[in-house]
């Protein structure tokens, strides 16, 4: 049983440091409903897809169509889903990796590229993706390449007692509790600002740069760990996840400069899908979070 409070911050987190968010558990536990009231609290434009297996890319993206009008005949870009603030993407493997792909520029660049033009999409924008980790049939696993795009994998559990007492009281009467809005689009834009602005000391900076680099089995900072259970580990990438998603907690916990202990909380919902196990791991039945936390724990701290 786990306690749904750390993923509810771990999206807002993400959000304000310009991320995206894939979501792991099994279907029933809110992940849809929740992204759905984020996007009712921070009144901003939401939109969800149900990912299929027919679901084609110009499904998400949009197309261009013949239209008709005074002028004669000419060909409009009719805007797909992903022409929002807050992307719903349910299911996600359950699409073809063909359709997974037209996702990636949108996620990494904010634009969205068709028939030679490229248009851009409003600010703010960002992806929660939801997956299901137990039913394998019909699905496609998300290459490496597209994991990457995401800055924190969040793994859903199921609630405690008290939180499913909760869920039971406010959802068996009428109607849902309303949600007031607490932020606009324009908050969250000045709030990112101020995230980049948040300073990280030298020490701190290396800390981070140690924890990603001993995920690499052929890097020097690699840790028994790494060398025992890991195949690959996190590139570049990971490591601005990690600084980026640090510099939010500051500030989420009022300092106004990132600490070790920010690196830490961060470094295993930033790095847990970046890291590929090796086949020892998986036959002791390691999984990727027992690696991570070891492996933390034997990153020695930089002197300050």
């Amino acid at each position: 049983m786990v306690e749904l409070r750390p993923i509810i911050e771990g999206v807002l987190l993400a959000m304000l440091a310009e991320g995206n968010v894939l979501l792991e558990g099994v279907p029933g536990i809110g992940k849809t409903y929740l992204i759905k009231t984020l996007g009712e609290v921070l009144d901003i434009e939401f939109r969800r897809v149900q990912f299929t297996a027919d679901l084609m890319p110009s499904d998400i993206i949009g197309t261009n169509l013949l239209v008709q009008d005074a002028h004669g005949k000419r060909l409009a870009f009719q805007p797909g889903p992903v022409f929002t603030n807050l992307l719903l993407a349910d299911e996600i493997n359950r699409a073809t990796p063909k359709t997974q792909a037209a996702l990636l520029e949108a996620m990494e660049e904010h634009t969205v590229s068709i028939g030679g033009a490229t248009n851009t999409l409003d600010e703010p924008f960002f992806v929660l993706a939801t997956q299901n980790p137990i039913e394998q049939d019909g699905t496609y696993p998300l290459p490496k390449a597209q994991l990457d795009k995401f800055l924190f994998k969040l793994l859903v559990g199921y609630p405690s007692t008290d939180g499913l007492s909760e869920v039971a009281m406010r959802t068996t009467f009428a109607s849902y509790p309303s949600v007031a809005a607490r932020a606009t689009g324009a908050d969250i834009l000045q709030m990112r600002k101020l995230v980049r602005q948040v300073p990280v000391a030298g020490h701190v900076e290396e800390l981070a740069m140690r924890i990603v680099r001993a995920t690499q089995p052929d890097s020097p900072h690699a840790t028994p760990t790494t060398h025992k259970y890991v195949e690959s580990g996190a590139g570049p990438r990971g490591l601005l996840g990690v600084l980026h998603a640090a510099k939010a907690r500051a500030l989420s916990q009022g300092n106004f400069y990132v600490s070790g202990d920010d690196v830490r909380a961060v470094a295993v919902g930033a790095l847990r899908h970046r890291i590929q196990r090796n086949l020892q791991a998986e036959a002791e039945d390691v999984t990727t979070d027992d690696i991570l936390d070891t492996m933390a724990g034997e990153v020695k701290e930089p002197v300050a």
